[in-house]
This record gives C-alpha cells, sequence and structure tokens, in this order.
C-alpha cells in the first residue's frame, strides 16, 4: 500500500507544539501577528483590571459594553460564553462596584438593560487612552486603501465570530 503524503494540516499537527509555527505564507504571519497582538492585548486589560480591582472577564464585560452600548445579561452571555448564573454573578460585581446598572428593558418588561455608568468607567478610560492615541498616530502613517483593507478585513472576521456565536459554535 503506498504511503501517502502528510498535508501540511497533518504535520503541524505533528509539530513542536511549544513554538508558534514559522511563516510561511503571508497569510501566516497575519495570522501570527494577530496571535501575538491579541496576547499582548489581553496581558494589558489584565494589568488595567487588577489596577482598578476587576477580574479579566469583569473587564471583557466593561469593553462589550462600552463598545456596543446597553444589553441584556442573555447577549453578554452570548458575547462572553458565560452561563446565565455566571453573568448574574459578575454583574452583582461590576454593580457593587459601581460600574453598572440594572434597568427595566423597555423592548421586553421581562428583560433587564446593563448600561454602564460613567463615573467610575473614567479611571478605566484614562488608562486606555495613551494607548489609543499611539494606534492612532501610527494608523495616521498608513495610506488609505490600506486602512480600509484592515477595515474590511476586522468587518469580515468579526461577521464570523458572530455567526459563530449566535449558534454557539466556539472558537473564532
Amino acid at each position: 500500500m503506498p504511503v501517502k503524503a502528510k498535508s501540511r494540516r497533518a504535520a503541524h499537527a505533528e509539530a513542536d507544539v511549544t513554538r508558534a509555527p514559522a511563516p510561511v505564507t503571508i497569510a501566516d504571519r497575519v495570522v501570527l501577528d494577530i496571535r501575538k497582538f491579541l496576547a499582548a492585548g489581553i496581558l494589558f486589560n489584565a494589568q488595567v483590571a487588577e489596577r482598578v480591582g476587576l477580574g479579566l472577564t469583569d473587564m471583557q464585560m466593561l469593553h462589550m459594553l462600552q463598545l456596543y452600548g446597553p444589553s441584556t445579561p442573555s447577549r453578554l452571555g452570548s458575547w462572553t460564553g458565560l452561563s446565565s448564573g455566571g453573568i448574574t454573578v459578575a454583574l452583582d460585581r461590576l454593580e457593587k462596584g459601581g460600574y453598572v446598572r440594572r434597568e427595566p428593558n423597555p423592548a421586553d418588561r421581562r428583560s433587564l438593560l446593563i448600561t454602564l455608568l460613567p463615573a467610575r468607567l473614567r479611571k478605566v478610560a484614562a488608562m486606555y487612552e495613551e494607548v489609543e492615541q499611539e494606534t492612532r498616530r501610527l494608523l495616521a502613517t498608513l495610506p488609505q486603501s490600506d486602512l480600509e483593507a484592515v477595515v474590511r478585513f476586522f468587518e469580515t472576521l468579526q461577521a464570523v465570530r458572530t455567526d459563530r456565536q449566535d449558534k454557539r459554535q466556539f472558537p473564532l
């Protein structure tokens, strides 16, 4: 029986998993750079969370509320992957800390809307201000067409992620 050549995927599965594979294609390079960026971002978020006395999950919930606006606990659960009990516990901590308020949902009287309270968020926002300014400065050095390509890439990635979250298919 002839021996089949191993696929690239199979070769990666047997590769040394203690190191990220060296990029072969430009897509490999992008994936590797995204991983590096996300790892650094997560660590930065963890440091900010620690400075203000929050856990990383609580900090990410604040980010989601800031990015997408008031939300129901069930929507927060779909964004975070937390159970309804986990969401309740996290919201209890955030409410006690003065970061969020639970309000009746005008669109569904059986539901609540979670809204951010600006007073406590000012300290958190100040910690991200320098990073965001530096990012804007770097982006200003790129041609408009490159920026548009980056936006299209992230919009596509987010659409896939949202679809997977809605179907409860993780990861991505």
